[in-house]
């Protein structure tokens, strides 16, 4: 027996201009909602639609027509389930969904870390925007360049020739140093955020600060020696409560070499040296005053109100975002640096002894 099944065809947008009897044109204008249409006409042509199934314009084929993919990369050295444990990275995405929506862009997520499904150098994207990226990306960097391909960096430090997005890292950790200082604190340890590709936990090392590819962290040690220039640390994989706790127990677990004061990185690490403080039986901020870094929420922090520097994240990922979308629409892109806030909260004071 024959088989006589056919595959059914997609609906086509002439097919809907035929019945709603209008133009090609002024169909195509009542989906993307542009140009002189009257309500009524576009009540027409979505009824029409509707009673074919049509779902709109094939995207692929706009894609084509406007020499773009729809899509921006955005590449980050972490693993993508650890990168969205961050609150500061779900800020700066957001912020750049924002912005490109406006050119009807859609986000790539790409790591580095091993393990990706597409390489950086050949997925298909309009643009790149690398957050807190190392030098070692200089090679997929130059390969995005030669594919002619917009590229903006976050708290990175890639080539000199790619437009660049900072935060005032090291004058900002200076300021909650300073802060220590003036309390009174003179033995302060810092809980740092990874300073290799490797994310290698430990004592912080003349040799690891000498060897480190993150900008970040690196700027941030910068601002809280600036203040005490010997003060020792530890470096964890990333900006998680657990590394904090298990860095805290490093610094604090020998009461003879017991600090003051800690200078975390970030919120979360700041959170995990509190935990471990209470584990050890030492009140905060009497017996230890504790600073973290970013402004955000952490779940179970409570009666803690953090003093830290709150950084403008979202703001961030949208000047990087509104960055990428000038250079797509032909416009002279600017650099912008931004500016944290000192917050002051009840997990510092004058030290104990």
């Amino acid at each position: 027996m024959n088989d006589t099944s056919t595959t059914p065809t997609r609906p086509t947008l002439a097919a809907v201009a035929r019945l709603a009897g209008v133009s090609n044109s002024t169909a195509s204008l009542a989906f993307s909602g542009t140009g002189p249409v009257s309500d009524a006409t576009r009540d027409r042509v979505l009824a029409a639609a509707k009673e074919l199934n049509y779902a709109g314009p094939d995207p692929r084929a706009r894609s084509l027509r406007r020499g773009r993919s729809g899509i921006v990369g955005v590449v980050m050295e972490e693993r993508v389930r650890e990168a969205f444990h961050d609150p500061i990275k779900i800020a700066l995405l957001d912020g750049i969904a924002q912005a490109i929506a406006s050119i009807e862009a859609g986000l790539l997520i790409l790591t580095d870390a091993g393990g990706a499904a597409q390489r950086i150098d050949d997925a298909p994207m309009d643009a790149v925007v690398l957050i807190g990226c190392s030098p070692r990306l200089d090679e997929s960097v130059a390969l995005l360049r030669q594919r002619g391909i917009p590229l903006v960096a976050i708290e990175g430090d890639p080539d000199d020739d790619v437009l660049s997005i900072g935060q005032d890292n090291r004058e900002a950790t200076r300021v909650a140093a300073q802060h220590l200082y003036d309390l009174g604190h003179r033995e302060v340890a810092l809980v740092t955020l990874p300073f290799d590709r490797d994310r290698t936990r430990g004592e912080l090392t003349a040799e690891r600060i000498a060897s480190g590819t993150s900008n970040t962290s690196s700027e941030r040690l910068a601002g809280a020696r600036d203040v005490f220039p010997q003060a020792p640390g530890y470096v964890t994989r990333g900006s998680f409560v657990e590394e904090g706790l298990l860095a805290g127990h490093a610094l604090l677990d020998d009461p003879a070499g017991r600090p003051t004061a800690v200078i975390a990185q970030s919120d979360l690490l700041a959170a995990g040296v509190i935990r471990a403080a209470e584990e050890l039986g030492l009140t905060v901020p009497d017996d230890l005053s504790v600073v973290g870094f970013d402004g955000v929420r952490v779940d179970g922090l409570w009666p803690y109100d953090l003093t830290t520097l709150v950084q403008p994240a979202v703001d961030k990922g949208r000047a990087a975002g509104a960055a990428i979308v000038d250079m797509l629409e032909g416009v002279v892109a600017h650099p912008a640096t931004f500016t944290s806030v000192f917050h002051q909260g009840n997990t510092t004071a004058r030290p104990s002894r």
